[in-house]
């Protein structure tokens, strides 16, 4: 909403020429934002969100030990966006929804460094990267991504089984 307001009072005080706003923008990204969203609130909708989470039911996912795994892997299956979308559903049953949004927090954005697809962020500089002749292969990254990740979610994990 920001970046909105900013771009609309830049096109609406014509300090800055509008082409020059719109040659800004990624438009591929942005149409795969709201691609995302349109199709997680889809599959909401359509019951599959529920269906999706039948087979981890019984996993007690209330226990951070295990909440905090699956988040890490589903962030990486399918990206940290539609994991947070899919497992706010379950927070708030926690018996404390609120350590229960701070681990989903937590976990979805630390795990996002485990692979490249683990978050958009990781997409975008990939794709920036390659624009500028660096390659930055799936394995490069996640041969740096795994200890990273493995331990910003230990010591993150930690950290909100101590505040909690």
């Amino acid at each position: 909403m920001t970046a909105a307001i900013g771009a609309a009072l830049l096109l609406i005080t014509r300090t800055v020429d509008p082409k020059r706003v719109y040659a800004e923008i990624d438009w591929g990204l942005l149409v795969f934002f709201v691609g995302l969203f349109v199709i997680v609130a889809g599959a909401d909708r359509a019951g599959l969100t529920a269906r999706l989470l039948e087979p981890v039911n019984h996993w007690d996912l209330h226990r951070f030990r295990v909440f905090v795994p699956v988040t890490a892997i589903l962030s990486n299956i399918v990206s940290n966006v539609p994991a947070v979308m899919l497992l706010r559903t379950v927070v708030g049953s926690f018996p404390d929804p609120h350590a229960g949004w701070l681990a989903l927090a937590m976990a979805s954005t630390l795990a996002g460094n485990l692979t490249i697809t683990g978050s958009v962020a990781n997409i975008i500089v990939v794709e920036r990267a390659a624009a500028e002749g660096v390659d930055i292969g799936f394995r490069d990254y996640f041969r740096i991504g795994l200890p990273v990740t493995v331990a910003t979610l230990a010591l993150g994990s930690a950290w909100l089984w101590i505040l909690s």
